[in-house]
């Protein structure tokens, strides 16, 4: 059977080992795509014989590292063979970030805990990501996301996701965030937000200031020397003030 050329980006699920032959190695890429009702999971062996990828994934990769793949997918010739993919060019898009031993009186139950609410909240991110897409983003450009725990190394891979949405989506999305953090530092403590309804009534009582009236109303309550520094004082914290039409000397 021919060979399908094929471009795969996944995780590589656990350390390469080298081939038969000098210059060859064999790995398994853990891949996932996110849609907005399933994620698909699958496990794909993939072997080299470029010397220099072999090279790469045996010294210089680890579990964990997002790859991106391309070369050639044969399909087994039996119901009970194998696929697998021969690689001719590896790209690598992350790197895993490096495990350092914590002793052998380290907290295995805090670590625990500590991987459950980790993996909680990447499941909550995943679908909620999934929902503002659909199951493809259609013709044309599209953003991927990849989603994954810091530190996996060969555990936790099963929570690596990738989600793809519309360029528009990801507007959408980089709105909300700008929309979170748009409040002063001095008034609100770290990790507080305000509810919807006081979001909605500070939108509506900015909403209803007159620039202009509140601009004569200031100036004419201040002294004519004193106008300018005041103008420009007002202009600084709502941007162009507007210049008012009357004012009492």
């Amino acid at each position: 059977m021919d060979a399908i050329p094929l471009a795969l980006e996944g995780y590589l699920a656990a350390e390469a080992e080298a081939g038969g032959r000098e210059g060859t190695a064999s790995w398994r890429l853990n891949c996932s795509a996110g849609t907005d009702r399933l994620v698909e999971e699958a496990v794909i062996p993939c072997t080299t014989i470029e010397p220099e990828i072999a090279h790469a994934l045996l010294t210089e990769r680890q579990p964990g590292d997002l790859l991106r793949v391309i070369g050639h997918l044969t399909l087994p010739d039996t119901a009970d063979g194998v696929l697998r993919l021969h690689a001719d060019t590896l790209e690598v898009l992350w790197e895993a970030p490096l495990l350092t031993a914590d002793g052998d009186d380290a907290d295995t139950a805090t670590t625990t805990d500590a991987d459950a609410e980790r993996n909680s909240a990447i499941a909550a991110l995943t679908e909620a990501l999934t929902g503002l897409g659909q199951a493809a983003p259609g013709p044309g450009q599209s953003i991927r996301i990849h989603v994954s725990p810091t530190g996996a190394l060969g555990t936790g891979l099963e929570h690596c996701r990738s989600i793809d949405i519309t360029p528009a989506r990801a507007q959408q999305i980089a709105d909300a965030v700008d929309a979170m953090n748009c409040y002063l530092a001095s008034e609100r403590p770290d990790g507080v937000l305000p509810d919807p309804e006081t979001i909605a009534d500070l939108t509506d009582l900015f909403e209803d200031i007159d620039l202009i009236d509140l601009t004569n109303t200031v100036l004419n309550a201040t002294r004519p020397e004193s106008r300018p520094a005041v103008t420009r004082a007002m202009d600084d914290m709502f941007g162009d003030v507007p210049v008012a039409e009357e004012t009492d000397p």
